[in-house]
């Protein structure tokens, strides 16, 4: 293959995920976004390795053979609630595959640079490198917070601002000595304080604010392979880089924007350390049995439906779905509401009912919504708590205060499906499960939702 030809499919595969990613933007084209991506991938893999630099290995094709089968498999078998984990899990890939370039590229270096363009290329390393291991160990401990393995409370440690300072300039010390041929051990040992880094980070991050991580970390491990495009001297990698970068930065800013939260406030510190409130919480939690929701449900005319992360572990999209053809074949006005931050992805609710063939019509955003609660006859939150937190209005010492929220309180009846009492997982009580017009139906949401379908026909 030549050099043109080459450049020429480059071409094509960039254009292709610039055609991905602005599909994703939208429900309805989401599908042809993702083949987008798909066939640009394909043509970026085959174009590489056929190209006219390319040094055939024999352990290169066995090697991609088996990648491409462990990724099937593992797409194959994935539950949407283990989406979150295993984008963390990806994300960590492309961390550790830059520290292990950098490093092999500073082992054997190319040939015949000038001494500006040996300063150049060590400095691409440096960088490559230090994003790399930062967003591995991030990556590593996302995935261990979001499948529950590790607390999702911050760890904060004493001095946790000074610490990450101290590691940061002795990053860079060690950086200056390795562009002055202080020799490979610098850039290791370099590595292995960002490998700290990266897990403190991450470990000092509270639950509420983990989907906020996982769109950073995306970021970081789009920064990281454009830093090896660099490195590499292809233009592709640094293309794609750069696009899930500044896709992931851009998504980043948006969530903290939802949520009300300075972004370097996020990456510093999270929620969950600290749950108290000035505010003392009043009343009672109170259940309600399936007739009495059912028969709200009869006798309401605009309902409003919140999907937060328990519908995702109780894989009720369908059932939700089919409660809401139900109710709309009985000529009711029935919508759904979705917080920025539902979930413990981005875009998280959004995917589950599109999967359950929910008409993308009167799936609603945050801002779209709010100002209709007042007229609303019933909203049912699955699974939801910090997103319809009203102590985000109410109280200015709650951990949450200044989120921008679900309104749900002010709708005529609220029902919260919970599978008992607990917090939820960012740790934050909710004085919404205490108000009057709320009452608890606790267990399995999917199969409350089932004998619910039972009764309105």
């Amino acid at each position: 293959m030549t050099q043109e030809l080459l450049t020429a499919l480059y071409i094509a595969a960039s254009v292709l995920f610039i055609l991905s990613l602005g599909g994703l933007s939208d429900q309805e084209k989401a599908k042809k976004a993702v083949w987008y991506g798909i066939i640009g991938m394909i043509i970026a893999i085959f174009g590489t390795i056929l190209g006219p630099d390319m040094k055939l290995d024999k352990l290169l094709i066995p090697a991609l053979i088996v990648g491409s089968i462990i990724g099937l498999v593992v797409a194959l078998k994935v539950q949407m609630t283990g989406m979150p984990q295993l984008v963390a899990a990806l994300h960590s890939f492309v961390g550790l595959a830059a520290v292990f370039i950098g490093i092999n590229s500073s082992i054997e270096p190319p040939q015949n640079l000038s001494n500006v363009e040996i300063i150049i290329h060590e400095i691409e390393i440096f960088l490559g490198v230090f994003i790399g291991a930062i967003t591995f160990t991030g990556s590593v401990v996302a995935y261990g917070k979001l499948s529950e393995l590790i607390t999702g409370k911050a760890l904060v440690l004493p001095g946790r601002h000074v610490l990450n300072i101290l590691m940061t300039l002795a990053c860079l010390v060690l950086g200056y000595m390795f562009l002055y041929q202080y020799g490979l051990w610098t850039l290791i040992a370099m590595t292995i304080i960002a490998f700290i880094i990266g897990a403190h980070l991450v470990l000092a991050i509270g639950g509420a604010d983990m989907p906020v991580v996982v769109s950073m970390l995306n970021s970081y491990s789009g920064w990281a392979a454009a830093a090896t495009g660099f490195l590499l001297g292809n233009d592709l990698l640094i293309v794609t880089g750069a696009l899930v970068g500044s896709s992931g930065a851009i998504l980043s800013y948006i969530m903290c924007k939802a949520m009300n939260r300075n972004f370097i406030s996020v990456i510093l510190g999270g929620w969950g350390d600290n749950v108290s409130s000035s505010q003392e919480i009043e009343g009672e939690m109170i259940p309600a049995d399936i007739e009495t929701v059912s028969g709200t449900l009869n006798d309401a005319q605009n309902i409003v439906i919140v999907p937060g992360y328990g519908m995702a572990v109780a894989q009720a999209q369908s059932a939700v779905s089919e409660l809401t053809s139900r109710l709309r074949n009985k000529k009711k006005n029935v919508r759904f509401a979705i917080h920025p931050v539902a979930g413990r992805l981005p875009g998280h609710m959004n995917v589950l009912l599109a999967e359950a063939k929910v008409p993308y019509d009167i799936v609603l955003e945050m801002d779209e919504i709010n100002e209709d609660f007042p007229s609303t006859d019933a909203v049912l939150i699955l699974g939801a708590n910090d997103i319809v937190n009203p102590s985000a209005q109410d109280d200015p010492n709650s951990p949450i205060a200044g989120m921008p929220v679900l309104e749900v309180w002010k709708s005529s009846q609220v029902f919260i499906f919970k599978r008992g009492q607990g917090r939820g997982y960012s740790g934050i009580e909710n004085p919404l499960f205490f108000k009057e017009n709320s009452r608890m139906v606790y267990g399995d949401a999917k199969k409350s939702l089932d004998e619910i379908l039972l009764k309105i026909n």
